[in-house]
């Protein structure tokens, strides 16, 4: 006895009913599942599909899909460390690296400077207004999106989430830390000035390829991952 197609619609939603919401996720699962019914029917085909889809979906244990769940974030994880790391190694590059140089000169100027600080104190305050703005603004559009069962790979939350992983708040804390000891930096050595300066310049770094560089190119990663991307978002 084969799987039919309403069957495989109804496996989507059984999986969407046990938190899996990321369609890549959903797929492999429901592949599995209608395998494994396909093969349950095999030796027991008195069994309904929902007997053998819950005999199949026993198989995975009192957590149920969790465990599957947690892999795939753990692979997507990776993916999406290389795709940072691609774009972190050209960031350095004519005429980016111009403007690296500077802005490392600056914050050695920060750490240097009292009045400085105040300054980065007060930038960092108004990139936060503007972080939170925008990741309020994206939490509604994922909700939404949730609510209508849209089809969103995880690759595709990553992407989308990814400012959550170093916001203005986390530079605010790092920033907060050279105001806190701002008197012991003139006792500092050169070269631990430099240091700082140099950790500074790449968490900035970091941010921007986490907030513009990565979800401007979304679209051409998606479809480099998925080769169903096109076709299942034109569905």
């Amino acid at each position: 006895m084969k799987i039919t197609q309403n069957q495989i619609d109804e496996l989507y939603q059984f999986t969407r009913k046990h938190f899996v919401y990321h369609y890549d996720v959903q797929t492999e699962l429901v592949d599995h599942l209608a395998n494994d019914i396909e093969a349950i029917w095999i030796e027991n085909p008195q069994l309904s599909f929902e007997q053998a889809r819950d005999q199949s979906f026993k198989k995975f244990g009192i957590f149920g899909f969790m465990d599957v769940i947690e892999a795939k974030q753990k692979q997507m994880n990776k993916r999406y460390s290389k795709i940072y790391w691609r774009f972190f190694k050209e960031w350095f590059t004519i005429p980016k690296i111009v403007l690296t140089v500077s802005l490392f000169a600056a914050f050695i100027f920060i750490l240097k400077n009292t009045i400085g600080i105040y300054i980065a104190l007060g930038i960092c305050f108004i990139y936060i207004i503007y972080d939170i703005f925008f990741l309020a603004r994206a939490r509604k559009r994922n909700q939404k999106k949730i609510e209508n069962q849209e089809k969103v790979f995880l690759l595709e939350a990553m992407i989308r989430d990814s400012r959550s992983n170093f916001t203005g708040i986390n530079l605010l804390n790092l920033l907060n830390m050279t105001f806190i000891f701002r008197r012991h930096f003139n006792d500092l050595a050169f070269h631990w000035i430099l240091l700082l300066a140099l950790f500074f310049t790449i968490a900035v770094i970091s941010i921007y390829i986490n907030n513009k560089v990565i979800p401007k190119k979304a679209e051409e990663l998606l479809q480099e991952t998925y080769p169903e991307y096109k076709m299942v978002k034109s569905l």
